[in-house]
């Protein structure tokens, strides 16, 4: 593998005779493998190979002693840089990134149980102090991995917040803190349903703790619910002649601009969530029948609507000249490596990208925004082929559960 990026010979060699060189030449593999850029082999192997001889003068022997002279390595080499460095360059917002990158990379791949510095986030919130709740929540409560999720990421705002104020252990907490919490999150300037959220993922933690013996009073009932009308937060669409100016803005003749539009196009044309556009699989496209099936919908339905012919048009250009090469079922990736599937962030930023490229003004820009802009099927004829005036989406119960 070391010969398709190396030309010379004596460079293979080199590299191959380090101490640590069979774990180089398997982060090279594993770099191929994701898909990544040739100038990143190039960038990074040279990197790798001075930090095998900084951690070696140190006195590291094994691939395990290596974790211990990262930031050790990283300091060195931006004190160096900056040393080098002469008037006029630009100064790196972040420069210790170029070197811990690739460092980091490898160890994550070559030395069992090593996390980066900037993934430390897989753990659970309060699972050393309250273990159990997330479990609690799919087993007891029944919640759906999503629904999950949520509560990580809204438990996740709630640990980081304790920590930076120093409470250390949460029987310490007082009442004062869930209300100084919220009080916080509410004016950060995120939509009153976003703190309802926070305000009931916290309630249902805490009444849990406190079930479990972690807390000695019950402080659920601390935690004050925003008000929120019906309808007051309906958001806002845009027009269909805007929808055509965002359209516009997609250069397709990129990888990532093929696939920007078909994700565009279903939400404007079926009104999906960026999560069920993130969602899709190759099974959900039924080219014979023109028919697209979106499983896994609220309440646990599914939704199978016909397959316009923009929509099948855009999907099939971003398939057979934008999707990277990969085993993976899902429709869309990522344009630039490593090859992983896009989330729904994904999709509702490049909503919000394109939303801004075309100057439309709206409150909140995003997926939503085109989502609930979608005519479909009483959409111009510019936008509504005849195979898709076929009425409205064909409803599929849920399966039943099993008893």
């Amino acid at each position: 593998m070391l010969e398709e990026y190396f030309v010379k010979p004596d460079t293979v060699d080199r590299i191959r005779a380090c101490w640590i060189g069979p774990q180089i030449e398997r982060y090279v593999v594993w770099l191929a493998g994701e898909g990544y850029r040739p100038r990143t082999v190039l960038h990074g192997v040279p990197m790798l190979l001075g930090f095998a001889g900084f951690a070696w003068a140190r006195g590291a022997r094994t691939v395990e002693d290596l974790p211990a002279h990262v930031e050790a390595f990283v300091a060195s080499s931006v004190a160096r840089r900056e040393g080098c460095r002469r008037g006029g360059g630009p100064v790196r917002q972040e420069p210790s990134k170029e070197f811990r990158g690739p460092v980091e990379q490898m160890l994550e791949l070559v030395v069992t149980g090593y996390q980066a510095s900037g993934r430390r986030h897989h753990e659970m919130p309060f699972s050393g102090s309250v273990p159990g709740f997330f479990e609690y929540l799919s087993s007891e409560r029944g919640l759906r991995p999503a629904s999950v999720r949520r509560y990580r990421h809204y438990l996740d705002r709630f640990e980081a917040y304790l920590a930076r104020i120093g409470v250390r252990r949460l029987g310490e907490l007082p009442p004062a803190i869930l209300s100084a919490f919220i009080a916080e999150r509410g004016g950060a300037g995120l939509a009153k349903t976003t703190v309802r959220g926070t305000c009931g993922a916290l309630r249902v933690f805490l009444r849990y703790a406190y079930r479990q013996g972690h807390l000695r009073a019950d402080l659920s009932p601390a935690v004050e619910w925003p008000q929120v009308y019906r309808l007051s937060g309906i958001p806002r669409s845009i027009s269909w002649a805007q929808v055509g100016q965002v359209l516009d803005g997609v250069d397709r003749r990129t990888p990532a601009g093929k696939r920007d539009y078909a994700m565009l196009l279903l939400l404007v044309t079926y009104g999906l969530r960026a999560s069920e556009v993130a969602a899709l699989t190759l099974d959900d496209i039924d080219w014979k029948r023109e028919r697209l099936a979106v499983p896994e919908r609220k309440a646990g339905h599914s939704t199978a609507f016909p397959l316009a012919v923009s929509v099948g048009a855009a999907l099939a250009d971003y398939l057979r000249h934008g999707r990277p090469q990969t085993a993976g079922r899902r429709v869309f990736f990522r344009a630039a490596a490593p090859v992983r599937p896009v989330g729904a962030a994904a999709v509702s930023a490049a909503a919000r990208r394109y939303l801004l490229k075309a100057g439309i003004d709206v409150p909140r820009p995003g997926s939503h925004t085109l989502r609930h802009s979608a005519q479909w099927p009483c959409c111009t004829q510019a936008w509504t082929p005849p195979s898709s005036r076929c009425g409205w989406a064909t409803k599929i119960p849920p399966p039943p559960r099993s008893t």
